[in-house]
């Protein structure tokens, strides 16, 4: 297991190096540059423009711009934004803690729901609750985030005033952890959602593939329980498919945080990355775009490492 990790970790490093040189060569090719910002400014004048592209280092070839880039974002320095001229590894590792506190919340209470709505549905097959789990997947996984986050505020905050409309916690008050779970509830919900209706219909579909395969009937035959073979043979084979999915899909969560995190007012990265992209602010770009892939990186490794946990036949020496 350790060597594995280490090569799996190892390999990692060239990898996401590839992604930010892509990622820095898309950034470079939009028009208008870091300094569209300055040339909208009619008090900002030609030679002034000049002298920010000297310093920003815009004057040089690409390749020079993205190795001395690399250089120092390998030190620690990740560039500083163009916008409010803090350091980027400042604001990107300010945001980046909210959205993880709200991707885990959606990625719980998503697999919460999905793993028993799955299993369940599966199991007792064509009856009235697995038509109303199917239909709920349907509708679920159909609904937009942004209209579903608009329904949510319009219900729950205006209508009923049961929850905030938006925010992260109640501002000039003291830390309070009920406090902070009233503001989590309606994105959470609004992320979660649509990927407990996906992963729902994913695992049913799982659960009844391996139920009729022979080691199953082959345990039916030798008197084995029902729950035993449920959790020990069905559910455990059906999980490694599911684990696949979910760690691909799981970063997506991120990329609907860019409309969740906008609707909520919640101070995450994806709503950084909205207001940088309008901005052309590309250093805030860099670093948001790079730590995304390094997430992509992560759920992928860690899927890699539940494997052998489900299945014992998987080695990793």
């Amino acid at each position: 297991m350790t060597h594995f990790l280490l090569r799996r970790l190892l390999g990692l490093v060239p990898l996401l190096v590839g992604i930010t040189l892509v990622v820095f060569v898309a950034l470079a090719s939009i028009p208008g540059g870091p300094l569209t910002a300055y040339r909208s400014n009619p008090n900002v004048r030609a030679e002034d423009l000049e002298r920010l592209e000297r310093q920003m280092g815009l004057d040089q070839p690409l390749v020079l711009r993205y190795g001395r880039w690399l250089g120092r974002f390998a030190q620690g320095d990740w560039g500083y934004s163009v916008i409010t001229q803090q350091p980027v590894l400042t604001m990107v590792g300010e945001r980046l803690v909210n959205t993880l506190y709200l991707m885990v919340a959606a990625l719980a209470v998503t697999v919460a729901l999905a793993v028993p709505l799955g299993v369940y549905a599966a199991v007792r097959q064509h009856s009235a609750f697995d038509y109303a789990a199917t239909g709920f997947s349907f509708m679920a996984y159909s609904v937009p985030s942004f209209w579903l986050g608009l329904l949510f505020i319009l219900l729950f905050a205006v209508r009923l005033r049961w929850l905030p409309a938006g925010g992260m916690y109640t501002l000039g008050a003291d830390f309070s952890l009920a406090d902070r779970l009233r503001y989590l509830v309606l994105p959470t919900l609004t992320l979660a959602l649509p990927s407990i209706g996906f992963y729902t219909r994913y695992l049913r579909a799982g659960v009844l593939e391996v139920r009729h395969q022979d080691f199953v009937r082959t345990a039916w035959a030798k008197g084995v329980g029902e729950r035993r073979v449920l959790f020990r043979h069905v559910l455990k084979n059906a999980l490694i498919p599911f684990v696949t999915v979910l760690a691909i899909h799981a970063p997506q969560i991120f990329t609907g945080a860019i409309v969740v995190e906008t609707i909520f007012g919640w101070p995450g990265m994806g709503r950084l990355y909205w207001q940088s992209a309008l901005n052309f602010d590309y250093p805030v770009l860099m670093g948001i775009m790079t730590v995304s892939a390094g997430l992509v990186l992560l759920f992928n490794l860690l899927a890699d490492l539940s494997y052998g946990l489900l299945d014992p036949r998987i080695r990793y020496d």
